[in-house]
């Protein structure tokens, strides 16, 4: 069964030369030779403006640079995110770029009080992650915690469901464990999970 995929390469730096970059490419390689369709969004390469007041985020516009992205991911029935590990979570702008998608009325649609309707059931994600330190320490003593709070506040609470994890620490290694590390993202791909 083919799927509509979105990656979403949330590293910061729009220069594309890093791990990240590689392993989008190999999933989208992957996922287009068995006939999945994919679109890509990079959210580097994005100009939109932060998110600062309450009011904002429930009733103001999406900025003309997101609006693509935004159908991109409607269109999607899973979901691929890519992003290193900074300080224990996302680097700020790819949480910015979230803080606009995931507005009321495209992920949730509030109700007086009741629990907001989620409105993405139905889709899945894929959460590809690097990190410098080893995986182990990152779920054991730090709990994963950027990562949960992505899954639990973010992904979970619209609806999306599974979400699949793919920790890679200690990024800086040798070439050899790097293309191991590509090929099993490539082979999620052609799974289109």
């Amino acid at each position: 069964m083919t799927r509509r995929i979105a990656i979403v390469q949330g590293h910061p730096d729009p220069a594309g030369q890093h791990l990240l970059h590689a392993m989008a490419d190999a999933y989208a390689e992957g996922a287009t030779a068995a006939g999945h369709q994919v679109r890509r969004i990079e959210v580097a390469k994005l100009d939109f403006p932060l998110l600062r007041t309450i009011e904002d985020f429930e009733t103001g516009t999406l900025p003309p640079a997101l609006e693509q992205s935004r159908e991109d991911l409607r269109w999607a029935e899973h979901w691929v995110f890519l992003f290193p590990l900074w300080h224990g979570t996302m680097p700020a702008l790819f949480k910015g770029f979230l803080e606009h998608i995931f507005r009321p009325g495209f992920a949730m649609e509030y109700k007086e009080g009741g629990f907001p309707k989620r409105l993405l059931a139905g889709r899945s994600a894929r959460l590809v992650v690097t990190m410098g330190m080893p995986v182990f320490l990152y779920r054991w003593y730090f709990g994963a915690y950027g990562v949960r709070g992505f899954e639990r506040s973010i992904l979970s609470f619209a609806g999306i469901k599974p979400i699949r994890e793919s920790f890679f620490g200690l990024s800086f290694a040798d070439e050899k464990k790097r293309a191991r590390w590509i090929e099993d993202i490539r082979n999620h791909g052609g799974r289109g999970d």
